[in-house]
């Protein structure tokens, strides 16, 4: 027998409302064989970069199917609702504000896009608030039936998609200079620096660093492997379980330690 199709879900709804249950329950009722696996409901109100950022992470974990994504703070204006399809076989649906630019560019880039604000798998009436419910989850849930992209809107050239662009770490005057990309709910600090930026900067597991956020003051921190690798309430730097660096505090909040911001600035050099 063949596996179920699957619809992952991402977005900044939260889970007080009814929001999330009511695109579940769209779904279910457009395609019920579907199994739908929440990736996050927990990205901060209108957060669309933050939502790219682990959109693109997790679907590395997920198998191939519909991937459902929306933090949409302009639902209602003139952006464009689309539906992609990747190089790799992935369906992205959401908003085209950049939230889905990242998990492209990651699997293959968009070999095919159409927009979806007038699909005929739309919910009439469409709320000119709740897109989720009334655009982008029957589509999705269309699309893991079995509906070809190209019948679920009009086409749209994939060269004028939104694109995210995430700033690069760069060296300077001997120092790693990184940008804070996420702050997880333990206070970690994601930075924009991938392990294959760590070649030429001087960082070694091991050794010790000198971190400073801004214009703050510098903190010393161990490259370590794991939090247990240091004391309780010490600074680390570690690779996370994505392989980019990140900030911690062992059993405490790196971002309230440091004074640190999503895209705030840090300088991270070799200690001695």
């Amino acid at each position: 027998m063949s596996a179920p199709p699957v619809i992952t879900f991402l977005s900044d709804y939260g889970l007080e409302d009814e929001f999330v249950g009511v695109c579940h329950g769209v779904i279910a009722t457009i395609c019920p064989e579907a199994r739908v696996i929440d990736i996050s409901h927990g990205i901060a109100r209108h957060d669309v970069r933050t939502g790219a950022v682990i959109l693109r992470a997790a679907l590395a974990y997920m198998p191939l199917g519909v991937h459902l994504a929306i933090v949409d703070p302009d639902v209602g204006a003139e952006r464009r609702a689309v539906a992609l399809r990747l190089a790799d076989g992935r369906a992205l649906v959401g908003p085209d504000n950049g939230l889905l630019s990242l998990a492209a560019d990651r699997f293959g880039g968009v070999l095919e896009a159409v927009e979806i604000a007038h699909s005929k798998y739309r919910l009439e009436p469409v709320s000119a608030t709740f897109h989720g419910r009334d655009i982008f989850a029957p589509v999705a849930a269309h699309l893991a039936a079995g509906t070809p992209l190209a019948e679920a809107g009009e086409p749209c050239d994939p060269d004028v998609l939104v694109r995210l662009e995430l700033p690069r770490p760069r060296l300077a005057d001997g120092a790693l200079v990184a940008h804070a990309m996420y702050i997880d709910r333990f206070g970690n600090v994601q930075l924009n620096v991938e392990h294959g930026d760590l070649a030429d900067s001087g960082l070694k597991l091991g050794h010790h660093l000198a971190v400073q956020a801004g214009a703050g003051t510098a903190h010393e921190a161990p490259f370590a492997r794991t939090f247990a690798d240091v004391a309780v309430d010490e600074l680390l730097v570690y690779e996370d379980a994505h392989r980019r660096l990140a900030i911690a505090v062992n059993h405490g909040s790196a971002a309230d330690r440091l004074g640190v911001s999503v895209d705030d600035e840090l300088r991270i050099r070799p200690q001695g």
